[in-house]
């Protein structure tokens, strides 16, 4: 059984024991966070797509890790012959979550 929610404007695919990787919540470590954005159910073939949610139904996780940062992505901008140069680095948070159950 697996379901896809939507959760900071991204879409996770997730079964029951997953860990993922998921935009930064604010919660503590160990919370109990619930997903009711769930876009598709898979249950042992028979699958329930949502237009645009499925009734009912949600994604249940724990929060392993509440707030860590990704790799820093550089953005640089430079104009020929102008000596103008910029750096700039960005670093995003997220939070690392694990599926404990899927209702539908």
């Amino acid at each position: 059984m697996y379901a896809v929610f939507e959760t900071g404007g991204k879409q996770y695919r997730a079964s029951s024991g997953d860990l993922l990787k998921v935009e930064k919540l604010d919660t503590e470590n160990g919370a109990s966070v619930t997903f009711d954005r769930v876009l598709l159910v898979n249950n042992e073939g028979k699958v329930t797509v949502g237009a645009p949610t499925v009734a009912n139904a949600s994604v249940t996780a724990e929060v392993v890790d509440a707030e860590r940062k990704d790799k820093k992505i550089l953005i640089f901008k430079m104009k020929r012959r102008k000596t103008y140069r910029l750096k700039k680095g960005h670093r995003q948070r997220h939070s690392i979550v694990k599926i404990t159950g899927i209702n539908a």
